[in-house]
Parts: structure tokens; sequence; C-alpha cells
């Protein structure tokens, strides 16, 4: 059984520089899964690294 790599919300909001109140934003969208362990919520760094390439891509303007 291979166990996931697992952070806890403020781990992944300081890794992604994002708030609290984003990061739930994207979790009741849909966009983000969460772990739970009793009360304690935990992201995978395999679903934090899927949301990560999930986001879009703009490209600066080039004039």
């Amino acid at each position: 059984m291979d166990i996931p790599e697992l952070m806890s919300v403020a781990g992944f909001c300081a890794r992604y520089c994002i708030g609290r109140t984003s990061f739930y934003r994207e979790v009741a969208a849909g966009r983000l899964r969460i772990r739970k362990f009793g009360t304690a919520t935990r992201v995978a760094r395999v679903d934090a690294e899927t949301w990560a390439d999930s986001l879009p891509i703009r490209e600066g303007d080039t004039a």
C-alpha cells in the first residue's frame, strides 16, 4: 500500500500562496480534493500538484 504524502491546509496555502478562504472555495467547487482525519484536513501532494497543473496559464503582453 502506497501512503500519499500529506500537507496541512496552512502548509498548502503557504506553498501555493493562497489564503484559506480561496483554499476552501476551491474545495467547495470540486477543484481540489482534501482528506479528513477526524477534524484535521489534509491535502495529498499529488492532489495539490494536479490542482496547480489545472490552473490557467496566462502569458503577458509582449508589446
